[in-house]
């Protein structure tokens, strides 16, 4: 559905004499626990309506679009995002990560390495309805962009830097996780030649970061991805869904005492 409304999107409006090719990416994570997943409620109305409000600014997180039935680390998880700036003297670069997080045993979640999930156990904060077992058998999407000019294979490297920051909040890509990542860097765009037009030049001139450099990057990828996950689970609120299966929020409230104890902070 949503594949066929991203090309329906992508043709509007163009010459019906000239044949268009797409390959949209379109990700999925599970969401039966909170969601009639087997209902089919995603219309091709709801992809335009996506489409159509999509702007820039500040993105919002949490229970929002794809999040909205997401669980993570036992929590309601979500959509989240952020971002980093490399240092100027390697390129002044921007890498921004997107998570749609649904992955996760509580016992395992870390904050700044900081054991939560121990400390917000079970029986402090409950699990889902679905059973104890289920757990960390979610997936969690990552998509990582950046105005940096790389190649492809230096773009496949990034995107796999975010299952670095994955495991620093806990995540261990568990048997049957569909953890997705993908990667884009638009340092590049506008280069002549891509239309297949009878003038379009032999060879293209193009940029490509230096590969001594690069490790800036993978560094962003790291901290935006544990960041991005964060804030997925602070964005969130307690969500009650079908069945009545209710995931509680990490609430700031009990998450602060923690970290202050472990000399996080003041």
């Amino acid at each position: 559905m949503v594949r066929d409304a991203l090309v329906g999107h992508a043709v509007a409006g163009r010459d019906p004499g000239v044949a268009y090719w797409a390959l949209p990416v379109v990700g999925e994570t599970w969401d039966g626990a909170l969601n009639d997943i087997n209902g089919f409620h995603v219309t091709r109305e709801h992809v335009m309506q996506a489409m159509c409000s999509a702007a820039s600014g500040a993105v919002a997180e949490g229970n929002v679009g794809g999040g909205t039935g997401m669980i993570c680390h036992g929590f309601k998880g979500g959509t989240g995002t952020a971002s980093r700036v490399v240092a100027a003297n390697a390129g002044n670069y921007s890498v921004g990560v997107l998570v749609q997080a649904n992955h996760g045993r509580r016992e395992r979640l870390r904050i700044d390495g900081v054991p939560v999930g121990e400390e917000l156990s079970a029986s402090t904060v409950p699990l889902p309805g679905a059973p104890a077992a289920s757990e960390g058998v979610g997936s969690i999407i990552v998509v990582v962009a950046t105005d940096a000019p790389l190649l492809p294979n230096q773009c496949t490297r990034l995107a796999q830097r975010a299952g670095f920051g994955i495991a620093r909040t806990g995540g261990v890509g568990e048997h049957s996780s569909g953890d997705l990542f993908v990667a884009f860097a638009t340092g590049n765009r506008g280069l002549p030649g891509s239309d297949y037009l009878p003038d379009s030049p032999i060879t293209i001139p193009l940029h490509m970061l230096s590969n001594t450099y690069i490790n800036t990057l993978f560094d962003a990828v790291v901290e935006a991805t544990e960041e991005a996950i964060l804030n997925a689970l602070l964005a969130a609120e307690t969500m009650t869904g079908r069945d009545h299966v209710t995931a509680h929020r990490l609430d700031p409230d009990r998450l602060l005492p923690v970290m202050r104890r472990y000399g996080q902070l003041s």
